[in-house]
This record gives structure tokens, sequence and C-alpha cells, in this order.
């Protein structure tokens, strides 16, 4: 097991603590016609109240109700997340295409009018894909991304609607920083070029008061290393798991370097991927780091005073089922495996050598992998 150099914060050091409160209910999407990719028609000290509520249902309707707030959307297995504080508002990432008209449902019933900023962390689509939807409802100032052109329609339509707005996507510089009312916002990746689209990812940290966040997309293993080695300040109390809980994120480097309190997976329910994966619930476990997922409690609402934090949740779930300790899927023979359809070789989930995920083939055995036609991978499978 490796070992975590941290300091918990004790109940006794938490003065004012919330309760732990149910969050709002991702509303039923609005039929504004903007389906597929086209909608042309269109803290040091920070600490939080993890008291389960098992009485907590969907349909309680009860807001976190603090200055500052961050939601995680339930979009599947996709990414999205709604900042705000102080009445200004920001979106990290918008789910996939399909999640466009869910996306600004909840937003408009969060009461959103218009967004400060909106970033695009890289040009995927289960991230990229529904900002079109946003932008073509909601009126921005600023618009952010990695890059600002891509050959896929989704991020082509991201770009549409932005400039339909008088824009242009922006590229920040590592580095810098922005305000969103008493929140203050800093880029800190990538620090580097990367050919892996995953690792282009906008790493941003959010302060509020003595509460910090980070939020880092699909970022991997490799552009992790680089970030802890630019001697970026990583410590935060919650953390966006990376790559929806994906073994190629969350190294044991990166997690030592952060030592987050607590964090927060976005994935789909029974998603093809098997996200998140064994590798990366195990270290979260061995840093003490509570793990929510979307997948489990839906919606993740987060508010902040600037001391405390509080957690809400759509749905209730146990310890044990959002972080087993005894996973199904632990003996060899029920070893999951990612093949590439383009090579046709399989993979363990652990390999440096992945495809990426619209490459990817998820097998439940060895066998299975053997008769679809693939073959080992020489570096992961002896």
């Amino acid at each position: 097991m490796e070992n975590f150099q941290k300091e918990k914060v004790t109940p006794a050091q938490k003065p004012g603590l919330f309760r732990r409160l149910v969050a709002l209910a991702v509303a039923a999407a609005l039929a504004l016609g903007l389906a597929a990719c086209d909608v042309s028609g269109v803290a040091p000290g920070g600490s939080a109240d993890v008291i389960p509520n098992p009485a907590a249902s969907a349909s309680t309707v009860d807001s976190v109700n603090a200055p500052f707030e961050m939601h995680f959307i339930d979009v599947g297995q996709a990414l999205s997340v709604l900042i705000e504080c102080d009445g200004q508002f920001m979106l990290y990432d918008g789910g996939n295409v399909d999640d466009g008209s869910l996306v600004v449902s909840y937003l408009q019933n969060q009461g959103v009018e218009g967004l400060e900023y909106v970033f695009c962390s890289h040009a995927h689509e289960d991230h990229v894909g529904g900002l079109a939807a946003a932008l073509a409802y909601f009126p921005a100032n600023h618009v952010y991304a990695p890059v600002t052109e891509a050959s896929t329609k989704c991020f082509q339509d991201f770009v549409k609607y932005t400039q339909q707005q008088g824009l242009q996507v922006e590229v920040p510089a590592v580095g810098t920083t922005w305000q969103l009312g008493g929140a203050t916002i800093t880029q800190l990746g990538p620090v580097a070029q990367y050919s892996d689209t995953n690792d282009t990812s906008i790493v941003l940290r959010i302060d509020y008061g003595a509460t910090s966040f980070l939020l880092t997309g699909d970022m991997e293993a490799d552009a992790e290393r680089d970030l802890v080695n630019s001697g970026a300040n990583l410590k935060v109390d919650v953390l966006q798991v990376g790559h929806h809980g994906s073994s190629t994120s969350t190294s044991y480097v990166f997690l030592n370097a952060v030592l987050p309190e607590m964090g927060i997976i976005s994935c789909g329910v029974n998603n093809k991927y098997g996200h998140p994966h064994e590798e990366t619930l195990s270290i979260l476990r061995d840093a003490g780091v509570d793990v929510y997922r979307t997948d489990l409690l839906g919606t993740i609402t987060i508010g902040s005073d600037g001391q405390n934090y509080t957690v809400g949740t759509e749905h209730y779930a146990t310890d044990a089922e959002l972080n087993p300790t005894a996973p199904a899927a632990s003996s060899t023979t029920q070893q999951a495996y990612i093949g590439n359809v383009n090579s046709k070789k399989f993979h363990l989930p652990t390999c440096p050598n992945l495809p990426a995920e619209k490459n990817q083939i998820l097998f439940s055995s060895y066998d299975e992998a053997v008769a679809a036609g693939y073959t080992p991978c020489s570096t992961c499978i002896q």
C-alpha cells in the first residue's frame, strides 16, 4: 500500500458544520430541438459533513443554498459541472450531445440567465457535446478550450454557436486567473503539448475562502506527472477524479500531491468501460478519500460558505457501494480487458498503451477477447 502523508481535519476543528443535504433532482429535459450535434434549430481548513441520509429521494427538492455551489450534473458517462458564486455562473463541460437539453434544463432550474465563462476541458464528445446547446440558449462572456478547431462535428458546432454570439473560442494560458464572484479560478494545466487529447484537458483550481476544488477533465498519468513536477499548488479539498475514474488517471504521485478529502467521479451506470476502475478506487481508499459517484448518487452538489463545505446528492448509496473493498471482478477469470478495434489487440485496463476511448471495446474475460479474434498486448499481458 502506498503511504500518503495526509492530515485529516478532526471534528473538533470543524466549527459550524452543515448537515448533509439532498441536492436538486435533474429536471426533465426541455424539448428544444437540440438533438444530435447539429443544434441549428435553436482549502486550507475546509471541511465537510458527510452524514448519510437514507431517507433522501429524488422527489426531495432542497438546495445546498450556499454562496458558492458546484453542481456535478448527472450526464451519465460524461462530465458537466455548473459553478455558481455570488450570483455568477460558469460551465465546465457539457456532457454528450444528447445531454444538451438536460444541461440546459438544469441550468434554467438553477436560475442561470447567462454564463460568465464556458470551458471545454478537451475536444472529446462526452465533454464538448452538450456545450453547443448551452451556447445556443445562454449568452456567455468568454468561451475557452485547449484548441480552436477539431475534426469532429460536435466541436465544430461548439465553435459555431460561440461565434454566433460574436465570440471566439479562446485558448487560455497556464497561470491565467479569473474571478467568479468571490471565487478565484486559476488555470494549472496543461503544462506541455500532448498528442493524447485527454492530456490536453484544461485543469482548473478554484478557491473560495478556505475551501478549494480541482477540475481535471480527462487528464491522464503523463500530464498528471508533468503537472506535479511544475510545482503547481495542487492540494485541495475536493478533486474531480480524472477520466471518469479510469485507471489511466489518478496516479499515486498525483493523488499524493492533491491529498483531497473528497473525490467526485462522473460516470454512467454500468458503462461499457467499467469506470470507475478498481485500481482507481483502491488508491482513493488508500489515501482516505471519500468517494462520491454520479452513477450511484445522481447529481452531486457541493456548497461552501468559505470555511466549510456541504455535499448534497440526488440519491443515496452506502460507502460500501461507492467504493467497495471487495470488487465483484477481482478474480483472474473475471478480469476485464480493453480491446483496440483497429489493431485487434486487447489490454489490461492499467496498460500504458490503451487506445483512445472511441477505439475501445470492453471484454469481460480473456477467453471472450480471444474468441472475438483479438490478440493479447505483449506489454501488459504476459
